[in-house]
């Protein structure tokens, strides 16, 4: 015995709840039901961006937005033409919800609260007459004729229309392979590297303008790098974890990294700083004054791995130690073994292969009526609210076809 519905939803999260919205609100006669196979929904949303919710990034152009997609680049072109991030920011604000933009560019509700967001989708849910049920883990998806039917944990459902948006669900992947869609095996994209030194040695919480670059490769990203207690994070390790999802993974995340702290500025440049410091600078400790704006701690600390005493004058410093200390300042080498995940905000490479996705209607080329939103197809971007904003582009523009 199967349920009718019109439209089913697999996922309550961010995708399948706008996605719902969107529907209900362009054809209000569907019954639409979202299959949660947890016993909440929106968590994803709860937790990111601190418990802020990261919603979107101020990035209105759609061929400079695509940039932090490291899969999907191309494809994203075209959808966000139709839905980007300044109707995302319209979306909520009709909502009454406004948004507010950072100096880095993400955009947070003004409450600084991801239960403004998970308190709107709720209410509009309520509103259009959706129905969610909890604790529905789908089992099985088959397809006859032209009705679609899904068996959960629960009761089955018999539907015109499906959408997928359960972002990175291996069992689910399991059951589209069997419908024969291609899934790119998944890794890890957003996570942070562990590495033991003592130059880095508690210094946990300091954070650096730095170029970076992954050595035998062309990974290299730059921006503020912060110093945890296993190791550095921050974006400019994000971007790089990101971009390099596959082949960081195929070194088993063992690997050395090449970071500049004075951002920019080449060795040679350093090292004539350094020497005119030196000259003005004479009968000054080493220790206590430094030429360059980074974090007295990590000054510290490259003067001791570069053997300056610290009882030593700017006058005694040797041609060796101001080598040595140029050298760590712009080109310190550190060993990577492992990673961790970026807070609790796991987001992976891989899914349903862009190559079988219609990106004008988001339905599955394979399959008429099947539908893809948010992680589940083979998207990832860099932190900073691109991840969501593909989820609200994939979601509206699935929703539009859905609708009717």
């Amino acid at each position: 015995m199967y349920i009718k519905k019109d439209v089913v939803i697999v996922g309550g999260g961010a995708a399948g709840f706008f996605a719902a919205i969107q529907i209900a609100e362009q054809n209000p006669d569907l019954d639409i039901v979202i299959l949660e196979r947890g016993k909440e929904v929106l968590t994803k949303v709860k937790i990111s961006g601190g418990g802020r919710c990261n919603v979107t990034h101020a990035e209105f152009i759609p061929s400079e937005l695509v940039k932090n997609y490291p899969r999907g680049e191309k494809e994203l072109l075209g959808p966000f033409h139709s839905f980007c991030s300044g109707d995302t920011i319209e979306f909520f604000e009709q909502r009454g919800i406004a948004l507010k933009i950072e100096e880095d560019g993400r955009m947070f509700p003004v409450s600084d609260s991801s239960q403004t967001i998970i308190d709107c989708f709720l209410s509009e849910v309520k509103r259009l007459g959706i129905q969610i049920l909890k604790n529905h883990s789908v089992k099985e998806i088959s397809k006859q004729e032209n009705e679609w039917y899904l068996q959960t944990n629960q009761e089955g459902f018999q539907a015109k229309k499906v959408l997928i948006a359960t972002g990175s669900n291996p069992k689910i992947w399991k059951m589209l392979e069997t419908l024969e869609h291609k899934i790119i095996a998944p890794v890890p994209s957003l996570f942070t590297f562990n590495i033991k030194d003592n130059r880095i040695k508690g210094l946990a919480g300091i954070a650096e303008e730095v170029s970076i670059k992954v050595l035998d490769t062309k990974l290299e990203s730059e921006g503020p790098l912060l110093i945890t207690h296993w190791g550095m994070s921050g974006p400019a390790i994000l971007k790089l974890s990101a971009w390099g999802a596959r082949e960081l993974n195929s070194h088993n995340y063992q690997f050395k990294i090449k970071v500049n702290w004075l951002f920019k500025t080449t060795i040679e440049e350093a090292e004539k700083e350094l020497k005119v410091f030196r000259t003005e600078n004479p009968k000054k400790l080493i220790v206590n004054t430094k030429p360059f704006s980074i974090s007295k701690r990590l000054w510290l600390n490259f003067v001791e791995v570069s053997t300056i005493s610290e009882k030593l004058r700017w006058a005694d410093l040797s041609k060796k130690q101001l080598s040595q200390l140029a050298t760590q300042l712009t080109e310190s080498v550190f060993q990577v073994n492992g990673k961790s995940t970026f807070k609790e905000e796991f987001v992976t490479a891989g899914g349903v292969d862009l190559k079988e996705i219609n990106f004008k209607t988001f339905e599955s080329k394979k399959h008429e009526n099947l539908y893809f939103a948010g992680e589940v197809i083979n998207i990832d971007a860099i932190t900073g609210g691109f991840n969501f904003q593909n989820a609200w582009t994939g979601a509206f523009i699935a929703a539009k076809a859905m609708a009717y």
